[in-house]
C-alpha cells in the first residue's frame, strides 16, 4: 500500500495519434446548475473541455438552460428532460459522467441522482451536491459495477462518515473510506489526498491558498472527469488532475498573486501545466 508524493515527474501524458477524431478523446457528461448556481456547472464543462475531452455534454434544469447556454462556446448545453429514463439514457452513452456541481438540494435533485448514481454503469465523477445524496446511503458506492470517484473537502468528508473535524489522519481516513467503499476518494484541502480502493495513496505538492475560492473544485471535477473519459484510469485521472490544477494554481498565483486570482485562471493556465506532462 504505496503513498506517492505526486510531482511534475509523477504522470505522464502520451502523445496523441495524428489521425485521431474527437471521438477518441471521450465522450463526456456533466449534470449540475440550479437558480443562482450557473457557474458551477460551466466550470466543470469548461474544464473538461480544456483538459482534452473531445465532446462534452452539459446538462442543467431548464430553468437556467438559456444562461447557461450563453456561457458555453465548446460545451454543449441542454434542458434536462422531466423523465428520469430519458435523462439516464442520454447519460449512459458517453464514456465517464460527473454529477453534483451547484445542483442544488431539491427533492427532485436528490431523486435523480440517487436514481442515476444506482443504475449507471460507466464511471462517475460525485462532487459537492453530488456527495450530498450518499448522507446515510454509502452503500451506493458499493453496488456499481464502474469506477466512481468522491471529491469531498474536509466538511462533506466529515458529513458521508461521522468523523469530526479536523480530520486528523486524513491519509487514513481516505484510505479507510476507499478501501471499504471501492471508490476512489479525493480528500481537498492543502496536500489534498487521492486514495484508491487497493491501498494505493496519492499527496499533492501543488497549489496555493489562492485557490481557496468557489469554483475552484468545480473546475478540479471537470477535471478528472476529462482524464477518465480519455481512458485513464480512475485512481490515476483523480490524482494527475489535482496535481495539474494547482500546478495551474501556482501559475496564476505567480503573476496574478493569491489575492486577485480567480477559478477562471486556473482555466486560463492549464495549457501551462499539461504542457509540462506532455511527452
Amino acid at each position: 500500500m504505496s503513498i506517492v508524493q505526486v510531482n511534475e515527474h509523477t504522470f505522464r501524458l502520451p502523445v496523441r495519434a495524428r489521425q485521431a477524431h474527437k471521438g477518441d478523446f471521450g465522450r463526456v457528461y456533466v449534470l449540475g446548475g440550479s437558480v443562482g448556481y450557473t457557474g458551477a456547472p460551466v466550470f466543470a464543462a469548461n474544464a473538461a473541455v480544456r483538459t482534452g475531452s473531445g465532446l462534452v455534454f452539459l446538462g442543467v434544469p431548464e430553468a437556467i438552460w438559456s444562461v447557461v447556454a450563453v456561457k458555453c462556446n465548446e460545451a454543449m448545453p441542454h434542458p434536462l428532460d422531466e423523465d428520469k429514463n430519458k435523462v439516464y439514457e442520454r447519460i449512459s452513452a458517453c464514456d465517464a459522467a460527473l454529477i453534483g456541481p451547484g445542483l442544488g438540494q431539491s427533492d427532485r435533485a436528490w431523486g435523480l441522482v440517487h436514481d442515476l448514481v444506482s443504475r449507471l454503469e460507466i464511471p462517475l465523477v460525485l462532487d459537492a451536491d453530488g456527495l450530498n445524496v450518499l448522507q446515510g446511503r454509502t452503500g451506493l458506492l458499493t453496488g456499481r459495477t464502474a469506477p466512481t470517484v468522491i471529491t469531498p473537502h474536509e466538511g462533506e468528508f466529515a458529513r458521508l462518515t461521522g468523523q469530526p473535524l479536523p480530520v486528523s489522519d486524513r491519509i487514513g481516513a481516505a484510505r479507510a473510506f476507499a478501501e471499504e467503499y471501492g471508490c476512489v476518494v479525493v480528500l481537498k484541502g492543502y496536500q489534498t489526498v487521492t486514495a484508491a480502493p487497493d491501498g494505493r495513496v496519492w499527496v499533492n505538492t501543488s497549489g496555493n491558498p489562492g485557490m481557496a475560492k468557489g469554483g475552484s473544485g468545480d473546475v478540479l471535477a471537470g477535471m478528472i472527469l476529462s482524464l477518465i473519459g480519455q481512458g485513464f484510469p480512475a485512481a490515476e485521472s483523480a490524482a494527475m488532475a489535482v496535481w495539474l490544477h494547482g500546478r495551474a494554481g501556482d501559475f496564476a498565483a505567480g503573476e496574478l498573486g493569491e489575492y486577485a486570482m480567480t477559478p477562471t485562471e486556473l482555466l486560463d493556465f492549464l495549457p501551462r501545466a499539461l504542457m509540462e506532462l506532455s511527452e
